[in-house]
């Protein structure tokens, strides 16, 4: 029976500066288990970009692409597509712009063309860029975007779909753009609904921008000490960096693990 839920962010938090699992985090996923403490991936990235994650850690809840695709025990049980019509109102805005753009879903993601902020993002990330493909979205479901472009051009984009899109800027290089309720909080909300766990302890790990839904909806917010100063201030607990041990120290200073 599980007696917790442990929430996790991906990048700057669970994974380390190579964006991999340090072997005592892989160790700490498991002890969690052991002490029936349900880990879960909060993360804005999409499931085809983690399988590697979820295989190493046996990690099977996952709350991904910001909180528009859910999966419990295995399952997907909760999905929010992009309206088509905004989709292509906003390649069009991107084109005009000179930037680009990428869509995402569970299974794949695709990208207009390659600028060079685009190759900037993708190596930020560690992450190979996605086939060019500007119809996928098209013919496919699309849980997320990004829209490739420098930080000065984010309150346009912004204006634009006030109220139709929520963004979110994650990389020097890059938004995440999803529906307007789109994120972790929503995405664990669904979670924390099903009957077996609710009324639960949870606890949530984070570093950046769209972790500070998550920390409005779990019972204890940890930020990494990696983390952005805005994001410790509304932070129960801060831990160390995640390249030093940071994810392991905060389990430890919970009693969530030994």
């Amino acid at each position: 029976m599980v007696k917790a839920l442990t929430f996790f962010d991906l990048d700057g938090t669970l994974l380390n500066a190579k964006t991999e699992l340090d072997a005592d985090v892989i160790q700490a996923i498991q002890q969690l288990k052991q002490n029936d403490i349900l880990p879960v991936i909060a993360t804005g990235r999409n499931l085809f970009e983690i399988r590697h994650i979820i295989d190493q850690t046996n990690i099977d809840t996952l709350v991904s692409a910001n909180g528009t695709f859910v999966v419990a025990n295995g399952k997907p049980i909760y999905s929010t597509p992009l309206d088509k019509a905004v989709i292509e109102r906003l390649t069009t805005m991107t084109s005009t712009n000179g930037d680009a753009y990428a869509v995402l879903n569970h299974a794949a993601a695709r990208i207009d063309r390659l600028t060079d902020v685009a190759r900037n993002c993708y190596h930020y990330i560690n992450t190979p860029v996605p086939i060019i493909d500007p119809t996928y979205w098209q013919f496919n479901p699309i849980n997320m975007m990004l829209v490739l472009t420098l930080p000065e051009n984010d309150e346009r984009y912004r204006e634009a779909f006030k109220n139709e899109l929520a963004f979110y800027r994650q990389t020097p290089y890059s938004m995440d753009v999803v529906v307007p309720n789109g994120s972790k909080q929503t995405g664990i909300k669904q979670l924390l609904a099903l009957p077996e766990y609710q009324d639960l302890p949870t606890y949530a790990f984070g570093d950046g921008n769209n972790d500070l839904s998550m920390f409005d909806v779990v019972d204890h917010a940890i930020a990494m000490g990696n983390a952005d100063d805005h994001v410790k201030d509304v932070a129960e607990y801060v831990t160390t960096a995640n390249v030093d041990h940071g994810i392991v120290n905060g389990l430890k200073h919970f009693k969530l693990i030994s």
